[in-house]
């Protein structure tokens, strides 16, 4: 039977892994599977072989603060994946981590094959890292087409397969009259999945609302959250007694949820694609420490931090970043969009032209599992 060993190091991750596996599973049913991996993946009866939260960090002096323990688990890890000996090394995402692990495997054990799900941001930062991918990394799915030039360069093997939140159908129609009266407005809010990050933007959100709440009563903010941190925001959403706020974790009803929304405020991150493919308009919020927010700010190329700003390289979706990102400046910026919906209807004209240029004709995960099915026997 061929085995593959999955290497997620996140939650984000581990949603993807899940979606290719679960298609993977359909075109080939007898492969033997390990991972490092999370609750989707343990969905589909694979087992990890620790929790992913002790790999999960956010924030440059969290990774330097945690150097050794990453390191023992980079190496504890590739041990775990030679005893297991897989056909395929399957990593997705997090390449400080997932990297590092495929490299000391492939170093070791050069017939294991190595596909990696999710191309490095080479053209955010450290472009110089593609020469060092060449030695270790068989092939390449990339999420968007534009990334091809910086690995074709290397002649390293790449695909691209599109972007699996640009893949969404939205054809569910639920009663979600329970969370949201037919009579009410909902702005959708994605105040991140790391707790980390809904420690600092939680206060600052809420403080936002109740601005709102002064000048609107007829809107109510979702909080779209995943399983693990829905009662941690639940919980803080209870203490600040505001009566129009719910939290929900459930992708049908964020799908319903979203596709019935006037706005969005989400933390800036891959979700913004997702809030794109509903056609809302919105605005990225985004805040770290100041020693985190200058270092980045140093290493990177970019001027923007969303996608489709990057692509455009011009601001199309507002960014409000460190002291822009308060509960003042947040309200301004909504306020002024709601007031003037012209701006809003200029933004999704804007930003679907940007979407059909980067979407793929065939859904991310497929064309992922079909790859990994042909590398099985080729």
């Amino acid at each position: 039977m061929k085995k593959i060993f999955i290497l997620t190091g996140e939650l984000s991750g581990d949603k993807l892994a899940y979606e290719v596996i679960s298609k993977l599973k359909k075109i080939n049913p007898d492969i033997h599977y390990l991972s490092v991996g999370g609750e989707n993946l343990k969905s589909l009866g694979i087992h990890s072989i620790y929790n992913l939260k002790d790999i999960t960090y956010i924030g440059i002096t969290k990774v330097i603060l945690n150097i050794f323990s990453i390191k023992k688990k980079i190496n504890e890890t590739a041990k775990k994946i030679l005893e297991f000996n897989p056909d395929i090394l399957f990593s997705v995402d997090s390449p400080d981590f997932t990297l590092r692990v495929a490299e000391k495997v492939k170093k070791i054990k050069p017939s294991i094959k190595t596909i990696h799900y999710v191309a490095p941001q080479v053209w955010v930062w450290r472009e110089n890292r593609v020469k060092k991918f060449k030695k270790f990394l068989d092939h390449i799915l990339l999420l968007f087409n534009f990334e091809k030039k910086y690995f074709d360069k290397e002649n390293i093997k790449n695909t691209f397969v599109g972007h699996p939140l640009l893949d969404k159908k939205f054809s569910s129609k639920i009663d979600i009259s329970s969370l949201v009266s037919k009579n009410k407005k909902i702005i959708s809010v994605f105040p991140g999945s790391r707790i980390s990050e809904l420690n600092v933007l939680l206060p600052i959100l809420l403080d936002f609302i109740k601005l709102m709440n002064k000048k609107y009563d007829n809107i109510n903010f979702v909080f779209h959250s995943n399983e693990t941190h829905k009662n941690f925001i639940f919980n803080i959403l209870k203490k600040s007694s505001l009566n129009n706020v719910e939290v929900i974790s459930d992708t049908t009803i964020k799908s319903e949820i979203l596709s019935r929304s006037i706005f969005a405020i989400s933390k800036s991150g891959t979700v913004s694609l997702e809030i794109c493919n509903y056609k809302i308009p919105s605005i990225i919020i985004y805040k770290l420490s100041s020693i985190n927010f200058y270092l980045i700010k140093f290493l990177v190329k970019i001027k923007f931090v969303n996608i489709i700003n990057i692509i455009n390289d011009r601001e199309i979706i507002p960014e409000l970043l460190q002291s822009e990102c308060n509960a003042s400046e947040i309200y301004k910026t909504v306020n002024y969009f709601l007031n003037k919906p012209e701006l809003m209807i200029k933004q999704i004209k804007q930003v679907n032209k940007t979407i059909d240029e980067i979407k793929s004709d065939t859904p991310s995960a497929q064309n992922a599992a079909t790859i990994l099915s042909q590398s099985l026997v080729s």
